[in-house]
């Protein structure tokens, strides 16, 4: 087997789907990138037996055939090589050598066979969506997905199926993000959550524009497929929260304010919090947003006034700086909407226009004040 590939291209596929391979593995195989030639159409496998990433290009050859080489010594040497062809060549020990205009470096590969399978695609329903759709989603998504694995359910995030829409819903219990497209074309009702590592992955592999990707699934996977690139992953099977009963139906106190300049001070004041809660206070009056944190083991303390429009009754609320200052970044507009009712009750955070075909709604609980 011996193919000819330019080095800049195959570095660049490589590195689009070795995000999947895990540095500690316990199968050997696991950190080798699978290569199958057919004609003149190279795919290229990783796998972490979880998720699974394909990509294909083009390449000189003569005969099919199928290796796996170890993705850690050929990333390393193609990020050193300058843009050139490479010619590579298999011998039937896989023993693998690398051909440059001015070397040749030699690698031992493995049998592909003991290479895991890849999961089919049985019994499928399919939907198709923006490709830069998709991404938002993800973006919206994702910083609100819990770490916690003694909660399988919450580590990644809920794709719910309506007939009109597509709801995309993250939660780690202390805060909530439901994002909502009417763009996308499901057949029908049904859900599924999707682990976070392959909606990381999946991401930086789509484009943010207008391209129409296929999203098939099944009761054990999630396939991805666009252009070149596909992704398949295991879906996590457990029963996702009654997210539902937690939005508040009416938060009647509201308060606008500019984003930007909202997040500098929570950024600012957050500094002098408890570095284990992170504890900001609002106190809202008039048309003044006054923040204050404190750290009682060290006498830290900060205070910030800035101006708001506030419609409501005074009130002082704690939250996680954190949480609020990554809640928004993903909203998209110069101000937000910040929906109170009391000090113990969730708050909602909403961007001040939204397009057409979508709908982002963020929940954050609460932190007890200190008094």
């Amino acid at each position: 087997m011996k193919f000819v590939v330019s080095s800049s291209s195959l570095l660049k596929q490589l590195q689009q789907i070795s995000g999947v391979i895990n540095s500690n593995t316990v199968l050997p195989i696991l950190e080798d990138f699978l290569f199958e030639i057919e004609g003149n159409k190279l795919s290229i496998v990783s796998t972490d037996l979880e998720t699974v990433m394909r990509v294909q290009m083009e390449v000189q050859s003569k005969e099919p055939g199928r290796v796996c080489i170890p993705a850690k010594i050929l990333m390393d040497s193609l990020k050193n090589l300058p843009d050139q062809p490479l010619t590579i060549s298999i011998d039937s020990k896989y023993g693998v050598e690398i051909t440059s205009n001015s070397g040749k470096y030699k690698v031992m590969g493995e049998n592909p066979d003991n290479f895991p399978k890849e999961p089919v695609a049985d019994d499928t329903n399919s939907f198709t969506m923006k490709s830069g759709a998709l991404v938002t989603a993800i973006n919206k998504t994702l910083f609100a997905v819990s770490n916690d694995d003694l909660r399988p359910a919450m580590t990644g995030v809920y794709f719910e199926l309506t007939k009109d829409a597509v709801q995309f819903v993250a939660t780690d219990a202390h805060r909530l993000v439901r994002y909502r497209r009417t763009d996308a074309t499901p057949a029908g009702t049904d859900s599924f959550i999707v682990p976070k590592k392959p909606l990381n992955l999946l991401r930086n592999a789509i484009p943010d524009n207008d391209d129409t990707i296929t999203l098939s699934y099944n009761s054990n996977h999630l396939f991805v497929s666009h252009g070149s690139t596909q992704m398949s992953c295991r879906l996590i099977d457990a029963r996702f929260p009654d997210y539902k009963v937690v939005i508040p139906a009416e938060n009647p106190y509201k308060m606008l304010v500019n984003k930007a300049d909202f997040q500098s001070a929570l950024r600012r004041v957050s500094v002098f919090s408890n570095k284990s809660t992170n504890q900001v206070a609002l106190s809202i009056s008039g048309s003044e947003l006054q923040l204050q944190a404190q750290d009682v083991d060290f006498s830290f303390e900060g205070n910030e006034r800035m101006t708001c429009t506030y419609n409501g009754e005074d009130i002082q609320i704690a939250f996680n700086a954190k949480f609020l200052i990554e809640m928004l970044n993903a909203a998209d507009t110069e101000e937000v909407n910040v929906e109170l009712s009391t000090p113990t009750k969730a708050g909602l955070i909403k961007p001040t226009e939204q397009e057409a075909d979508e709908d982002l709604l963020m929940l954050v609980m609460p932190l007890m004040l200190n008094n």
